[in-house]
């Protein structure tokens, strides 16, 4: 599978900082993701402040304009296609979005923000929801769709769209992480796939010490956003939250289970010393080069370590579901990545917008995506079997449980700085656990109550 890199797109946006590509418990009740909202009005004006009052759209029609960030392909005009040929009543125009997430984010905003009605529909990243809703460039979605809209999302997506208790973007295709292995190594040691942490780290420890690679386990530590990532997913497989009751909580003993564990990757051997500047790239540098028997990263690795010209592991590679402690359950939490469709709250076709959002996320579209190698949203598509055939991290997403980053602030990029910087810090061993965790409950607070470090 050619999967852009769009998971490491892991940037931190707000109005002074800056960094690269992320909900946690939704309804699990499935449903087809084709229906139609079924009460309301032809059409309401749209505002982030007012009541709610569901749309009906069943009869949309009219023209509205798609801001769309796809950067391969032709798949924003095959989706089009599709829908207009279902919805002949609507028209879509395509707006092509600057390839760069932070221009593109500046593009957006100084139109809307100006009062502009198009884009009506655009695609945004998945950390956007609670600073596009603060700053009103972002309607309400779960005002105008009935609540059943919401059941047809995999476990976990739509809470990292939430922002005071409302929704405001409908995840579009999202991307996660996975621990890849040596399938070859583990069969030479007599060794299972690992479900738990404490197996990843015991494993590796085995198989260095036989001499089967140098390292054990690789993974991002490096002080970047792709920090706070990893480090939420140990932390939420705990059974911890970087923010409780809207304050920060990370003083708590799951915290301190999940930086200690980091840590200790790193003091037992297990992981390189160097792992504090590892981001993505670095990591599966060295996997892909046959040096660690384990790497944590985002779907795209699985082609990487597939590619001949690249990689020396090909064919000797397995993947599977992050891992979680002992005790917690059959599998890990995998932190959100990818892309959500937002509307114009100065839209002037709420309806047809409405339509376009519901056919988008449907199963339609949904298999579309996956056909193009995008991971579906949809539960009822990413839960299907036929999947499979498209790539091995497809085929696993029924057993995913997906975690978003603690975006639910508009100050999520003062939040992340400070859950990064001070981990790192503990990684490197230049502070203790404890004291990382004291220095990141305190920076986090203090940026919620000042908007901002």
């Amino acid at each position: 599978m050619k999967h852009r890199k769009k998971a490491i797109s892991l940037i931190v946006m707000g109005t002074s900082a800056v960094a690269l590509v992320v909900g946690c418990s939704a309804n699990t009740t499935q449903s087809t993701g084709q229906g139609n909202a079924s009460s309301g009005t032809a059409s309401v004006k749209v505002n982030s402040t007012g009541s709610s009052h569901v749309v009906n759209y069943k009869n949309a029609s009219g023209t509205i304009v798609w801001a769309e960030s796809f950067t391969t392909g032709n798949l924003a005009n095959e989706l089009v296609k599709a829908f207009e040929k279902k919805y002949p009543k609507i028209k879509v125009k395509l707006q092509v979005q600057p390839s760069d997430t932070d221009t593109n984010r500046a593009t957006l905003t100084t139109a809307i923000s100006g009062g502009s009605s198009t884009p009506d529909v655009y695609m945004g990243d998945v950390i956007w929801p609670a600073q596009f809703a603060n700053s009103q460039l972002a309607a309400p979605l779960s005002d105008y769709l009935p609540k059943s809209f919401w059941n047809r999302f995999s476990n976990g997506l739509v809470s990292g769209a939430t922002y005071n208790g409302k929704v405001y973007a409908a995840p579009l295709f999202a991307d996660t992480a996975f621990l890849y292995y040596r399938k070859d190594l583990l069969a030479k040691y007599h060794l299972p796939v690992p479900k738990t942490w404490e197996q990843v780290k015991s494993e590796a420890a085995q198989i260095q010490k036989a001499g089967g690679a140098r390292y054990g386990f690789v993974w991002q530590g490096a002080d970047y956003e792709g920090l706070t990532c990893d480090f939420d997913e140990y932390l939420a497989d705990a059974g911890g939250q970087v923010l409780k009751n809207g304050k920060a909580d990370l003083t708590s003993p799951a915290a301190n289970k999940a930086l200690s564990f980091m840590r200790s990757l790193i003091t037992s051997g297990v992981t390189p010393k160097t792992v504090d500047t590892f981001q993505e790239s670095q990591s599966e540098n060295v996997f892909t080069q046959g040096n660690a028997v384990f790497l944590r990263n985002w779907s795209y690795a699985w082609s990487d370590s597939q590619t001949p010209s690249t990689s020396k592991v090909v064919g000797k590679v397995g993947v599977t579901a992050l891992p979680t402690f002992a005790g917690h359950g059959s599998s890990g939490y995998s932190t959100v990545g990818g892309w959500d469709l937002y509307v114009n709250p100065h839209t002037k076709d709420l309806p047809a917008a409405l339509q376009f959002l519901d056919w988008m996320t449907g199963t339609q579209a949904q298999s579309i995506l996956a056909e193009n190698s995008e991971m579906p949203t949809n539960k009822t598509v990413a839960d299907s079997k036929s999947l499979a055939k498209y790539s091995p991290v497809f085929a696993l997403l029924p057993k995913v449980k997906f975690v978003s980053r603690p975006s639910q602030t508009p100050e999520y990029p003062s939040v992340s700085k400070a859950i990064y910087d001070n981990v790192n810090e503990a990684l490197a061993g230049s502070i203790s656990v404890s004291k990382a965790l004291s220095l990141a409950n305190q920076q986090i607070d203090n940026a919620q109550s000042s908007g901002g470090l």
